[in-house]
């Protein structure tokens, strides 16, 4: 787990005005909060910011968050709320961590190996491309990676089949899948296309 250093000041006004006057001052509004703590009301300078999440994406972020005149907290980026277009910040919380407690983060799935149906003429398709994983900080994976080299035309890995070790759990209620290697396009093989459709639909309704 990899730790970011970030500085924020406290905040004492509150409401849209105040949200409004911090974000034409090149800030964002934000709150930290946790079980054990009363929520810190800061805000983040957008440039800084801007840059953590152009240099390390969204997904399971854990900060060592600095507040003026406060001792370090460590917390985990919880939710980013931007505006409709998804061009500015409007509201960064941030959720403060036990580190011998599980916490729930979504990580990215990435694909290994060279498929053996792709090489058949068949088409990798990526159901899920992010997992939620339940773990301790220190144990947060950068991505969850599936091996797909031994794959067939119609083979697919369901979350069932991925296996993260005993301090990584992946939550799920039903075995949805996550990629598959459907046939080439024009195949006359229905069945593994009504598999494929059903995988969309099912990764759609989830």
């Amino acid at each position: 787990m990899e730790l970011i250093e970030l500085s924020v000041a406290k905040r004492e006004s509150t409401g849209k005005g105040a949200a409004r006057r911090l974000r034409a001052d090149k800030a964002i509004p934000g709150i930290v909060y946790g079980a054990k703590i009363e929520p810190v009301k800061v805000s983040i300078d957008v440039n800084t910011f801007d840059k953590v999440i152009r240099d390390n994406g969204t997904t399971g972020l854990f900060f060592d968050l600095k507040i003026q005149g406060e001792t370090s907290r460590m917390v985990m980026l919880k939710d980013i709320q931007m505006d409709p277009f998804g061009l500015r910040y409007l509201h960064i919380d941030f959720h403060e961590i036990d580190m011998d407690a599980k916490v729930s983060i979504v990580v990215p799935v990435e694909t290994e190996g060279v498929c053996a149906g792709v090489k058949e003429g068949g088409m990798l398709q990526i159901i899920r491309r992010e997992l939620e994983v339940l773990c301790k900080p220190k144990d947060t994976p950068e991505s969850v990676k599936l091996d797909i080299s031994k794959l067939e035309i119609g083979d697919s890995i369901h979350v069932a089949d991925i296996d993260l070790g005993t301090e990584i759990e992946i939550p799920f209620d039903n075995n949805f899948t996550v990629v598959t290697i459907v046939p080439p396009a024009g195949s006359s093989d229905d069945n593994e296309g009504e598999a494929e459709e059903a995988g969309v639909a099912e990764a759609a309704a989830e």
